[in-house]
């Protein structure tokens, strides 16, 4: 686990984040098909006590104070809001590093914008899951959501044991050590983006 320095906020629908700071990063839950597929891969990772970490399908870079957001989506890496969120329950994972390592964090997330999604590293992830294989595959210059979010954090001390864009948001919540909301906490409606 790493240490955050500041608390995680688990933000109810329709409240926004207190205070976003660039370089932390977001979890929360979609329902698009990729979103979906990500959910049941997880599951089949993460058992037992480490189950509630599938909660979370997709996660995104916090890049400024006003809470923009860069992500990694179905249609490619793209600019976000914290706004498009609005409507359901997310939670920024604060991060310590140094103001120079977050804007490198930043830097590095807006290199991508316009970058395919990598449909690729998803069949790699799932024949791991399904095999038990150590399988990594994808194409160069394209990300999903959470191997964009873990490859910024490389812009830190952060150092991963598996292959950082092969991570998913559970991966990321267990390494941060985030734990979902509560089962009665509202959830909102699943994200749904473009």
């Amino acid at each position: 686990m790493i240490d955050r320095g500041r608390p995680i906020e688990h933000v109810p629908p329709g409240k926004r984040a207190d205070d976003p700071k660039p370089g932390d990063f977001i979890l929360t839950h979609g329902g698009e098909l990729f979103s979906r597929l990500i959910q049941i891969g997880q599951a089949i990772r993460f058992r037992g006590p480490d189950a509630p970490l599938a909660y979370w399908n997709h996660t995104a870079l916090i890049v400024s104070t006003d809470g923009a957001l860069i992500q990694a989506l179905g249609t490619g890496v793209a600019r976000g809001s914290l706004a498009d969120y609005d409507g359901t329950q997310y939670t920024v994972v604060p991060i310590e590093a140094s103001t120079e390592d977050r804007a490198e964090m930043v830097a590095f997330a807006e290199h991508f914008i316009g970058a395919k999604y990598d449909s690729a590293t998803i069949v790699s992830i799932a024949i791991s899951l399904l095999t038990g294989l150590k399988l990594s595959f994808g194409f160069p210059g394209q990300m999903i959501c959470s191997g964009l979010v873990a490859r910024a954090l490389e812009r830190t001390t952060a150092i991963f044991d598996d292959e950082p864009s092969h991570l998913m948001p559970a991966d990321l919540a267990k390494i941060y050590g985030v734990t979902p909301p509560s089962t009665s906490a509202p959830k909102g409606r699943p994200a749904t983006r473009k």
